[in-house]
């Protein structure tokens, strides 16, 4: 199906003679077949969205319809590889292009290579029924990812032949009666989210190593989570290191619309880290999309899309998945741009009246599930995504619809980043709606909800004494009081702060995290019955005891479990 270009406004053009064309098709614009989508029809004219800049493009180039949804594909090479956010692979782009540092107009290559072969063993026979889901083979991708070759949904048949061995992704493992059959690659429109048998209540956390978030604000496997914040406030560093500490099978990191050089720091760091749980390169259980802010802004809605679906395929298999986007809020912002295009009725802020929406059908393709096939195997995707709020301004459009169909919020402040204070998580908005007490109860220690509250409890109290100190001195308080202020304060920068440039503190296990936690609290008793029987402040939190408490981070495993309080 063809048309010819009648209109051009930007990356948005509008073609007219697009007679039977449908909602989302994947088009071709112009001589060069720049990609794009259809966002619009009106009658025989439709309205088209260009993941390309448009220069060059004149009235009266034809329009090429494919007649199928934008589509991405899936198979074994996703993970370790760059892609763009409609996954063109930017490692192979750069290999190919002479035109250096930029992506050439029109490119087009296969998102995964065509001529590597990969070992197929196969898991069913000749003569089975195998149905959408089920497993047919394994390729083992990574030292420590096997790759699950599974039918796809909506097919089914009864095989009656299966090749053994190597193969590459277009060639067909097995074949069925009617003469279909199943390659290694499979496509899947990124709109759509992928089926699965049902939805299931997790009750294990999302283990991040950061003592701050898995002691007061956890995440349950398969939650999802914000992580709002000015600019400056850390939101990169924290997605980053959760990216690289995360307890996760596979990591897809969504780079939507962060500033060049941020990105050129994840391509230039990621292939040179090390995984904490294999030793492995990290990137062997990664997958990166990233389309920098200056970029074409449609690219930047079409990358979310296009994270999510990798994170749902390697969800079928029966990974754990920790989607990480950085930021959501240039995703909306992309939709607001593209909305003012098409001359929509803004919202708030102009924001489209459908942004609310559009965020919680995102947010719902995150989950644990149960997967379709027949082994009943269990899949999940974490979905954290930071927030860019104009000015730190938590009320805007894109922070409180995200806030509202999420279950945790980890706010950064403004005022603990200007303090060098990491993760500059405020604990006083942060929240997490995730019940996972008795897990921790149950996997860590018995005293756990414990020990937590009474963190909680010194940490309200010292922030309302803060307020008395900042109107009449420290002087003011009482012996009591300033016992709760000193342990408020060395709580807050040797427990709840850590160093990501320190191999000891970086990621803190959770034995680790509750015998810090234990040695806190029993030193914060022992200083209030110190006090009873007379001992002043400079006896209580002497230079040896002060010592102590700023160690403990920088203690290993090993050490901090032979030492007790």
């Amino acid at each position: 199906m063809q048309g010819i270009i009648t209109k051009i406004s930007g990356p948005t053009v509008v073609a007219g003679s697009m007679h039977n064309s449908k909602m989302y098709n994947l088009v071709y614009v112009g001589e060069m077949k720049l990609i794009g989508e259809v966002i619009r029809i009106d009658g025989s004219n439709a309205t088209i969205q260009v993941y390309e800049e448009t220069t060059g493009l004149s009235l009266g180039d034809k329009v090429i319809d494919t007649g199928q949804p934008l589509s991405i594909e899936l198979g074994p090479g996703l993970l370790t590889t760059i892609f763009d956010g409609v996954q063109r692979p930017l490692e192979e782009i750069a290999a190919s292009s002479s035109s250096e540092g930029f992506i050439p107009a029109g490119v087009q290559l296969p998102a995964l290579n065509r001529t590597k072969k990969w070992h197929f063993v196969p898991l069913v026979h000749s003569g089975d029924l195998i149905e959408e889901g089920d497993l047919v083979g394994t390729i083992q991708e990574t030292a420590n990812i096997i790759h699950k070759v599974m039918c796809p949904p909506g097919l089914r048949g009864i095989i009656t032949e299966i090749i053994k061995g190597e193969l590459s992704v277009e060639d067909t493992a097995v074949t069925f009666e009617d003469g279909s059959g199943i390659n290694l690659v499979q496509r899947w429109p990124v709109r759509k989210a992928r089926p699965f048998k049902k939805k299931v209540i997790s009750g294990t956390p999302f283990i991040t190593g950061q003592r701050i978030i898995d002691t007061l604000f956890p995440v349950s496997t398969g939650g999802s989570v914000i992580i709002p914040g000015g600019f400056g406030t850390g939101k990169t560093v924290l997605e980053q290191t959760l990216a690289k500490f995360a307890g996760t099978d596979v990591i897809v990191y969504v780079g939507c619309g962060e500033r060049g050089n941020e990105i050129a720091d994840v391509l230039t760091d990621f292939p040179k880290l090390r995984d904490p749980y294999t030793g492995r390169p990290l990137m062997e259980r990664t997958v990166l999309v990233v389309n920098t802010s200056n970029m074409p802004v449609a690219a930047r809605e079409a990358s979310i899309y296009t994270g999510i679906t990798i994170g749902e395929y390697y969800r079928d298999m029966g990974y754990n998945v920790a989607l990480l986007a950085d930021s959501i809020s240039r995703w909306a912002e992309a939709m607001r741009e593209i909305s003012g295009r098409l001359e929509e009725l803004p919202g708030e802020e102009g924001f489209p009246m459908y942004l609310a929406s559009r965020l919680a059908t995102f947010y719902e393709r995150g989950g644990m599930v149960e997967c379709l096939g027949k082994d009943n195997r269990m899949g999940s995707i974490t979905v954290c995504t930071a927030i860019s709020p104009p000015g730190g301004d938590f009320s805007e459009p894109v922070t409180q619809s995200a806030m509202r169909v999420t279950g945790a919020m980890w706010a950064l402040d403004t005022d603990l980043a200007r303090r060098r204070h990491y993760p500059a998580i405020n604990w006083e908005k942060s929240f997490s709606l995730y019940q996972l007490n008795e897990w921790f109860k149950d996997h860590v220690a018995d005293d756990w909800i414990y020990l937590k509250s009474e963190l909680l409890k010194i940490l309200q109290r010292e922030e309302e004494l803060q307020d008395i100190i900042r109107l009449l001195g420290p002087d003011s308080l009482r012996d009591q009081d300033r016992v709760v202020s000193e342990m408020g304060r060395l709580i807050r920068e040797n427990y709840l702060q850590q160093s990501p440039y320190s191999t000891a503190d970086a990621y803190c296990t959770l034995e680790k995290q509750y015998r810090m936690l234990r040695t806190f609290l029993n030193i914060y008793k022992t200083a209030l019955k110190e006090l009873e029987e007379g001992l002043g402040i400079a006896q209580i939190f002497n230079e040896e005891r002060m010592i102590l408490l700023r160690d403990l981070k920088n203690m290993t495993e090993d050490k901090i479990r032979e030492w007790t309080y």
